[in-house]
């Protein structure tokens, strides 16, 4: 038995991974990832068996945004040529519900650039949303930015089922990608949603000048925060940001933070997300033997794989989209 099944083994038995052994699976070597690959898929296979979840991002507002994010198109800080809108009104918000139907999407995500919500844009967002439970049964996911308690309150009330607000990176690393809001900011977010007993979303953007430490510690900082769902994005440099011109990642290394977060957080939803085209290119249905979740069409400002060419993907894998009823299952088994 190679090391990583060994590690993967130990895992499935309850023990959590030493900061060497984390640090390790950063360090496979790269003739060595398949093996890895193959230790991340007995743990994933335990929880969620063959089953994918798909998720749909509307970007309700973009750009117009106070915070100064290093990766981020939208911040104020940004040069990048993206459109610009305020909050979409809810006939746009239903019709995105109805394309993600179609595509089979178990949970539509809805959203919008900003500091915060203003009580207005949480307004729309709660009128869209019992309108689109009742027509299309569809799992909620907001991300409107640092929330307040009762904001959080009325998305619950509403049928919202998930918050969105990602830590993005470590809180060593965090003044280098923004100074407008604290990575304390970002946790207590999270926290305020759960509090509300919205389920909690949050995740990691790699790729931005942090260190192997950096993303080991960042990993465990969501397992300690207990994330339901962890989206791992790969930063696509986007012209215009600070970060324009990074090119730290390749294929091989993004499976492996996709395995690391798998053996950290081995009960949990990870997914796929931001940078996936870019970054791991034709490897990307291998990074599917340690995530259970992607997203399908577009992101926020840059254009994801067509949505065809994801369920292809899907069934040359063997694997299923699970529907809603069995996400909101699992969920429930997982806790």
């Amino acid at each position: 038995m190679n090391q990583w099944m060994e590690l993967a083994d130990q895992v499935l038995d309850g023990k959590e991974l030493t900061n060497e052994e984390a640090l390790s699976i950063l360090d496979c070597p790269d003739d060595d990832v398949l093996l890895l690959m193959h230790a991340a898929f007995q743990i994933r296979k335990r929880y969620y068996g063959k089953k994918v979840k798909l998720n749909m991002i509307m970007n309700a507002k973009s750009g117009l945004c106070p915070e100064n994010c290093g990766y981020c198109s939208q911040s104020s800080i940004s040069n990048a040529e993206i459109d610009s809108y305020r909050m979409v009104n809810k006939d746009s918000l239903l019709e995105g519900a109805r394309r993600a139907a179609e595509l089979n999407v178990g949970t539509y995500c809805i959203v919008a650039s900003g500091r915060g919500p203003s009580n207005k844009e949480v307004d729309q967002v709660v009128d869209a949303v019992k309108e689109i439970k009742d027509t299309y049964g569809l799992k909620i996911c907001a991300c409107l930015g640092i929330l307040k308690p009762e904001q959080a309150v009325r998305l619950k009330e509403a049928g919202v089922d998930r918050y969105n607000h990602n830590l993005n990176t470590s809180a060593r690393n965090h003044d280098n990608i923004t100074t407008s809001h604290t990575y304390d900011d970002r946790v207590n977010t999270v926290e305020v949603a759960k509090e509300s007993g919205l389920s909690p979303c949050s995740g990691v953007i790699v790729g931005m000048k942090e260190t192997r430490q950096d993303v080991v510690d960042i990993a465990n900082s969501l397992k300690a925060l207990d994330a339901d769902s962890i989206p791992v994005n790969f930063l696509h440099a986007i012209k215009g940001t600070p970060l324009e011109g990074v090119d730290e990642l390749n294929p091989l290394y993004c499976l492996k933070v996709l395995a690391l977060f798998r053996f950290i957080n081995p009960t949990k939803e990870i997914r796929i997300s931001g940078g996936r085209e870019v970054n791991l290119g034709s490897l990307q249905p291998l990074g599917l033997y340690a995530a259970n979740s992607i997203f399908v069409g577009d992101y926020l400002t840059t254009i994801g794989q067509e949505e065809t060419e994801d369920h292809k993907m899907l069934v040359d894998l063997g694997f299923e989209v699970e529907s809603v009823e069995e996400m909101k299952e699992q969920l429930a088994l997982n806790k």
